[in-house]
């Protein structure tokens, strides 16, 4: 007989067994809905999201058999599209419900207290992490926001950046977010050590480097603000430099960053290892130079019974990969094998080639021309699609598309093609720059006060490649007005085409009731590629002048006045040549540049003036070192007359200032006239220029941003004069060149060095937009 506690267990257990396996089976899956053939779907909660996008994500279609497992694909479907925050799936009769909330859409990003940024940088690099206006709002991604600013205080130095961000809820399920940014001081760099170094000195070492300690140019160049990507070059400049004098082995061996506590002080320290100074002994050739062995050693800058260079084996490599692709073996591979003879610091190359296979390019590839058309940047490139690969061809189609000017980097890399053994892709990346320039000149002398000219110009206007310029002068003294355009590729082949309407005002002197020159008209010219570098040009036009008569008119003038009116037309007919060799437009340290134009002004035409006037100017740059250039350029004029008149005064070529002889006035150099004592031009000229050109001192290796010693001499002639160097003037001084936002500035402060009785100095000229 059972106890009463067990009798009352026995009575209750079976109940208890079955609120267990009840609350078991709650939990475990079980079919929630019959399979049913959809007859209909409806989308239930959409405000901006397309139904479209809904019904392309389902993997249902009416008419197919909906389960379980079906609705559980469509709710996982949905979700990863990351426009809802919540999914549900009811089913009415045989029509499927989709009912949906949709995630909030930022409306607005605001961003207070940014002083080192444009916004529209921490915009875009928000962007770049899916946080943008119109997108949906995401709360995960407010962290990575944050982060993702503060990274980009980092890289500028910015280590006690703070940022705070707030969402405010808007109407129509929208949010608006603000960030708060306290930026704070930037660090900056306070010592820089070097351990283990033994050859060369501390101080000689970090001299190498673009970070430093700060100097009194350190607000423009920022070179004291630590960067991870400037202290790895500054590695790579640190260990280039031992390589290439002889120091084979030489390593880094570890590089410390430390921060001082209040994030504003940084010290790094950098230990080297130098090794033993090896000399190479010999250079071999191995492997397949496709029987061309005697063309290879050629390229070999390596010197055996010198110190090692790897600037040199880097050279020759890269001479040889080279030359293998000029017959279209795109893989070349080379390599350069020491082999090593510690005993003796000896160390013998080996420069082991394996050209690999031939390839032709299957495609060209462009990027990062946000303005510029594809076609502007296609129609420079000699390398073709479909054709055999060749270096020197790809080269030139980087060199061409350089020196247009609208880039301000242009890079080319190979790509294999998958899946193919003798295909490449080559990738053509841009990097766009501003193309319009602004063209100030300004000069101040005792006499006329201060002349100011203006022009505007846009070199790719509309990204068509296409120029169009503006150039004025509203001055009491000149009034100019100058418009023009070229059509770089008028035709397919690359002729080019331009034209030029002009209508100018001169007086040489600031009383406006003196004498004028007026002149008016138009030109077409045609520039006729003849080679990769060389360009021949061909124009025509119509010009009419006018001589004004007033105060202070030359006897000269007079005279021709007289004899031959105040009107003259002429017919000019143009032929020019030229050719740029320089590595660059803006900030050249090698190459030359040439330039010879022949103007022709014949009679047949009915023209009144017959003249033949030519100009020839040469530069020529010398890099004497990483950071030292000595620039030349000559110039020189001659015009004479051909008919019965006399050469037009008014064609006259004029002297001094910048891109003359510096130290003088604008103009001032030449014949003057007998009774006022004003130079008038002369149809002969001669400039010589030379100078030496540095980093500003603070300025580190910045190219923008230079100094130069300069010294100029030369002078103009009348037509009954010889060039004699007896007659020339010089002058010499210092200037400052700098890539401004507006185009290249050079200011120039000179010093008469050979002047003669009645020359006008000017001691400081500027101007913005020329060269010399």
């Amino acid at each position: 007989m059972l106890f009463p506690r067990f009798r009352l267990m026995a009575r209750f257990w079976p109940m208890a067994l079955l609120v267990v396996f009840s609350a078991l089976f709650a939990v475990t899956p079980a079919r929630a809905v019959e399979p049913f053939t959809v007859r209909d779907i409806q989308v239930e909660g959409l405000q901006r999201v397309e139904p479209g996008t809904v019904f392309a994500s389902l993997p249902l279609r009416i008419g197919d058999r909906y389960d379980d497992d079906k609705g559980g694909a469509s709710i996982r479907a949905l979700f990863a599209l990351g426009l809802f925050t919540d999914v549900r799936l009811e089913v009415k009769g045989d029509v499927l419900v989709v009912v949906v909330q949709e995630r909030p859409t930022v409306v607005s990003l605001e961003f207070n207290g940014v002083r080192e940024f444009d916004q529209t940088v921490l915009t875009q690099a928000l962007k770049d992490i899916g946080l943008a206006e119109g997108r949906p709002f995401d709360k995960a991604l407010l962290d990575r926001a944050e982060q993702e600013l503060k990274r980009q205080y980092i890289n500028r130095s910015l280590y006690a950046a703070e940022v705070v961000s707030t969402v405010t809820p808007a109407e129509r399920n929208r949010v608006a977010l603000s960030f708060s940014v306290t930026e704070g001081e930037p660090a900056k760099i306070s010592e820089i050590r070097i351990a283990g170094n033994k050859v060369y000195s501390e101080a000689t070492l970090r001299n190498l480097f673009d970070l430093d300690t700060g100097n009194w140019m350190s607000w423009y160049t920022k070179s004291n603000r630590y960067s991870r990507a400037k202290l790895n070059a500054d590695m790579e400049t640190l260990r280039s430099y031992y390589l290439a004098r002889g120091y084979l082995e030489f390593r880094i061996d570890s590089t410390q960053v430390a921060m001082a506590p209040n994030k504003q002080d940084m010290s790094i320290t950098i230990n080297v290892t130098e090794g033993e100074r090896f000399v190479v002994s010999a250079v071999r050739l191995a492997g397949n130079y496709l029987g061309r062995e005697d063309e290879f050693k050629t390229l070999i800058t390596i010197r055996p019974g010198e110190a090692y260079n790897a600037d040199q084996v880097a050279e020759t490599v890269q001479a040889f990969t080279e030359h293998f692709g000029r017959f279209g073996y795109a893989f070349a591979r080379v390599n350069s094998q020491p082999e090593i003879d510690r005993a003796t610091n000896r160390v013998a190359l080996v420069l082991n080639a394996e050209p690999a296979r031939r390839a032709y390019v299957r495609r060209v590839n462009i990027a990062g021309n946000t303005r510029t058309r594809d076609e502007v940047i296609r129609r420079e490139l000699r390398q073709y699609e479909s054709a055999w690969y060749d270096g020197d061809k790809i080269r030139l189609s980087r060199n061409r598309v350089d020196r247009l000017g609208y880039f301000d980097q242009v890079t080319v890399e190979t790509s294999e093609v998958p899946g193919t053994s003798d295909q490449v892709d080559l990738n053509l990346n841009v990097k766009e720059r501003p193309t319009g320039s602004l063209t100030l000149g300004a000069g101040y002398s005792t006499s006329e006060g201060l002349g100011l000219q203006f022009g505007i110009s846009q070199r790719n206007a509309f990204g068509s490649g296409n120029s169009l310029g503006i150039q004025l002068d509203t001055s009491k003294v000149n009034r100019t007005v100058v418009l023009n355009t070229t059509d770089p590729y008028f035709t397919e082949d690359g002729v080019s085409r331009s034209f030029d309407l002009y209508d100018r005002i001169s007086r040489p002197y600031t009383d406006t009731s003196a004498y004028s020159v007026e002149t008016q008209g138009g030109s077409v010219r045609f520039g006729l590629p003849v080679s990769e570098r060389d360009t021949v040009y061909v124009g025509a036009g119509i010009e009419s002048t006018t001589i004004v008569p007033g105060n202070y008119l030359p006897a000269a003038y007079e005279r021709y006045i007289n004899e031959f009116g105040r009107n003259s037309l002429g017919y000019p007919l143009t032929l020019g040549w030229g050719r740029d060799n320089r590595d660059s437009a803006l900030v050249p340290t090698q190459g030359n540049y040439l330039r010879a134009s022949l103007e022709w002004s014949p009679s047949f035409f009915g023209g009144e003036l017959q003249y033949l006037r030519s100009t020839y100017q040469y530069q020529h740059y010398i890099p004497l070192t990483k950071q030292y250039t000595l620039a030349m350029n000559s110039d020189l004029g001659w015009g004479f007359a051909l008919g019965d008149r006399p050469y037009p005064m008014f064609k006259n070529y004029y002297g001094g200032g910048l891109g003359s002889v510096r130290g003088f006035e604008p103009g001032s150099l030449g014949p003057r006239d007998p009774d006022s004592g004003n130079s008038y031009g002369g149809s002969k000229k001669f400039n010589l220029n030379f100078e030496l050109q540095a980093p500003f001192p603070g300025a580190g290796n910045d190219r923008t941003l230079r100094v130069y010693a300069f010294y100029d001499t030369g002078n103009v002639y009348g037509p009954d004069q010889d060039i004699s160097p007896s007659d020339w003037r010089s002058g010499a001084g210092l200037g400052l060149s700098w890539i401004s936002p507006m185009g290249p500035l050079r200011l120039a402060y000179a010093w008469p060095v050979r002047k003669f009785d009645g020359d006008r100095i000017q001691h400081l000229q500027f101007q913005i937009g020329t060269t010399f």
